[in-house]
């Protein structure tokens, strides 16, 4: 994706136009995410994710203080010369759509998962994810959506914390997400792809 052609685009943009879903920028996001931003593994789904969240990540990516890999090799140039306010504009955007589960969990990992999700891991220290996240796993403003979210995704996201990933994170996720087994991540993960 030409650095220069993303400016360009951005720029453009209007939220205010009835055809914001048809402008170039939003086209240009939907080639990962998908034309419902539903996303397509490895990317997220970025419908019904809260909108401030967006907004820092994208930040983020343009800071390169996400650091992970795929961030690296696609976000890093992608959001390279999205200004504050178009940042502002694509999250509300995306933060519109209607969220739907991804439902591609392991269903026999899902009960497990739901427990650690409400209850944590009380003898690893490891708090519930309900406390921040909230009862449906949608989250709230600067606290990211998780319900519906792809196992892949999840799985993978949840993993690279504990390998050092994104260390700039507010407090606790970097200290809990570190200490998740890898059989606790695939039953948080399978669970929280089938919430709605």
């Amino acid at each position: 994706m030409n650095a220069k052609r993303i400016v360009l685009i951005i720029l453009s943009l209007a939220t205010s136009s009835p055809v914001f879903a048809e402008s170039p920028a939003v086209r240009d996001c939907t080639w990962c995410h998908g034309t419902s931003a539903q996303g397509y593994t490895p990317a997220p789904r970025l419908a019904g994710q809260q909108s401030e969240y967006i907004q820092i990540q994208l930040h983020d990516f343009r800071s390169h203080a996400r650091d992970n890999p795929f961030s690296q090799q696609y976000m890093w140039g992608a959001s390279e010369y999205i200004t504050a306010q178009s940042a502002r504009d694509l999250a509300r955007y995306f933060a519109s759509l209607p969220g739907r589960p991804a439902n591609d969990g392991i269903k026999d990992f899902a009960s497990l998962g739901r427990t650690i999700y409400f209850d944590g891991v009380p003898e690893a220290n490891i708090a519930a994810c309900v406390a921040c996240h909230g009862p449906n796993a949608q989250g709230a403003g600067t606290i990211p959506r998780l319900g519906g979210l792809s196992y892949a995704y999840l799985k993978d996201r949840l993993a690279q914390w504990g390998y050092g990933y994104h260390a700039n994170a507010i407090p606790p996720m970097p200290r809990i997400a570190g200490r998740l087994s890898t059989n606790q991540i695939e039953q948080l993960a399978s669970y929280l792809s089938f919430v709605k």
